[in-house]
């Protein structure tokens, strides 16, 4: 008997188009505990830093502005009144430092304007003074100048004074003989420059103190979190551990288990954890490999009972005398019934056998003469639909059972075939790299039943499924032979497609 002709669709090759990489902005900020601590650390002294500078200067700047007030009190108007009646109160301007500003205001009009020493040449930025110089020279003033001295309070108490020609000074208004104003006025810039120079050196030793402070705080925070560490290496062992079925060995363990400190009760935590997990591992194995004991013994010892009440059965129906139309369909019905028993036991049998990982025959597979075989077989049972097969141009052979290959071919092709109706096009696809898709234009699995597909005993329709004489596990040995095979089996199905995805390990 010639097998019907089926329609093989060569594929085009598709150019691969590659996706720009989308780059994650990189953040400045630490990110491991290590740099979080150092850091933190180092914001806190900078902090301390700053206070001290700022205080220290402030105080040295507040000590040597009073030494300067308690100059200009002791001092009070003489210069400036020596001005207009030089030696008057036995004054002698070489008694006064450099720098040393006097004026004398009459109805609020400057007479005398004079700086021991002489005026400095530059602009606003006035410069020492020499220190040798006895004589005085007259200050040029602009009318802001003038204002300002008008407006200095005539009661003895120092108070800041902004000259164009001098700079920043500290002057103090008092009476004369005359009932005119004195003016007296030390400079403010030794004070700043000693204040800048106290700046810059703290400047220097604070920079160096937060260097040697990084380096031994790096230092310190890896010794003081190698405890740490040592947790966090356990825990990343034991998370790359294959904890998902099978025998498991949970032997690992935090060494730090020290209660008196933070990281020891948290070793000793994780501790008491892993053993729970083990235990919890080790009754799940005992149960699981009972039950599957029980199910290969239970399809072992139902194997036989179950052929031997479907053998009595067809010898009851070839009896040669007459059969009441009841007790027939009885007969066949049992028939029937027992041949469905017999499938179930089956696939139980070989589900245990897989779970208990026995290992599969390992030989070259034509997976193309498997997927036409069993293309073929599908449109003989199921003519209504529509089956397409795209192949390579050339055979794919795959290191594998061909026998349990076939069956996941053949499962996947009688779940599109039971599950859809006529007219449906299911599509059987084989790459060069090994990877087997089925695909087709059906209705699709309900959203619900899609993380339970591959479930043993799964049917999407009860009624259907044993209409038609489905047991609920072709899908679920679909997953057991490819996991044997180290591949993965996938499933992406919408209205109107429905696609498995079979990928062996090794292609």
């Amino acid at each position: 008997m010639r097998r019907p002709a089926l329609r093989v669709k060569r594929p085009a090759l598709r150019p691969r188009t590659l996706r720009p990489r989308t780059l994650r902005p990189r953040t400045l900020r630490p990110r491991t505990l290590r740099a979080r601590l150092v850091a933190g650390v180092l914001v806190l002294l900078t902090l301390i830093c700053a206070g001290i500078g700022v205080a220290t200067c402030e105080a040295l700047r507040h000590f040597l502005v009073d030494r300067l007030d308690q100059q200009l009190s002791s001092s009070g108007g003489r210069y400036a009144a020596s001005l207009e009646h030089p030696g008057q109160g036995g004054h002698d301007t070489r008694a006064q430092s450099p720098g040393t500003f006097g004026a004398r205001l009459v109805d609020g009009g400057v007479t005398h304007a004079a700086v021991v020493g002489g005026v400095p040449p530059g602009d606003d930025d006035p410069v020492p003074l020499a220190k040798d110089s006895g004589t005085d020279a007259a200050v040029p003033l602009d009318p802001a100048d003038t204002a300002a001295l008008r407006a200095l309070p005539v009661d003895g108490r120092p108070r800041d004074l902004t000259l164009s020609a001098l700079g920043h000074y500290r002057a103090v208004a008092v009476t004369g003989y005359d009932r005119d104003t004195l003016v007296t006025g030390l400079p403010l810039h030794p004070v700043d420059e000693t204040v800048q120079r106290l700046l810059l050196i703290e400047l220097i030793v604070f920079a160096a103190a937060l260097t040697v402070a990084a380096a031994a705080g790096t230092l310190a925070a890896r010794i003081a979190l190698r405890p740490l560490d040592r947790v966090v290496a356990t825990a990343e062992r034991v998370s790359a551990l294959p904890l998902a079925n099978g025998a498991v060995v949970l032997g690992e363990r935090v060494p730090d288990d020290d209660p008196g400190t933070e990281v020891g009760r948290v070793g000793t935590a994780l501790n008491r954890m892993l053993g729970h997990v083990a235990d919890a591992l080790t009754r799940r194995q005992n149960v699981e490999e009972r039950l599957r004991a029980f199910a290969a013994d239970a399809s072992h010892e139902l194997r036989n009972p179950v052929a031997t009440v479907r053998g009595h059965a067809e010898l009851a129906l070839r009896h040669p005398g007459p059969v009441p139309e009841p007790v027939r369909h009885s007969l066949e019905r049992i028939s029937a019934e027992s041949r469905r028993m017999g499938t179930i036991v089956e696939d139980l049998l070989l589900l245990a056998r897989l779970d208990a990982g026995r290992p599969l025959a390992v030989q070259d597979t034509d997976l193309t003469r498997i997927a036409l075989d069993c293309t073929a077989d599908a449109r003989a049972a199921a003519p209504g639909h529509r089956w397409l097969l795209e192949l390579p141009a050339e055979p794919v052979t795959v290191q594998g059972d061909p026998h349990r290959l076939a069956q996941v071919v053949t499962n996947l092709l009688a779940n599109a075939r039971t599950h859809t109706p006529d007219g449906t096009t299911v599509t059987l696809r084989l790459d060069p790299d090994g990877r087997l898709t089925v695909t087709d234009d059906g209705p699709g699995i309900p959203p619900d039943l899609v993380p339970h597909v591959f479930d043993r005993f799964t049917r999407g329709d009860r009624a259907r499924s044993r209409r038609t004489g489905s047991t609920g596990l072709g899908l679920a040995i679909v997953q057991a032979v490819v996991h044997a095979h180290h591949g993965t089996v996938t499933l992406t199905s919408a209205p109107g497609r429905t696609t498995f995805t079979v990928t062996l390990g090794g292609q």
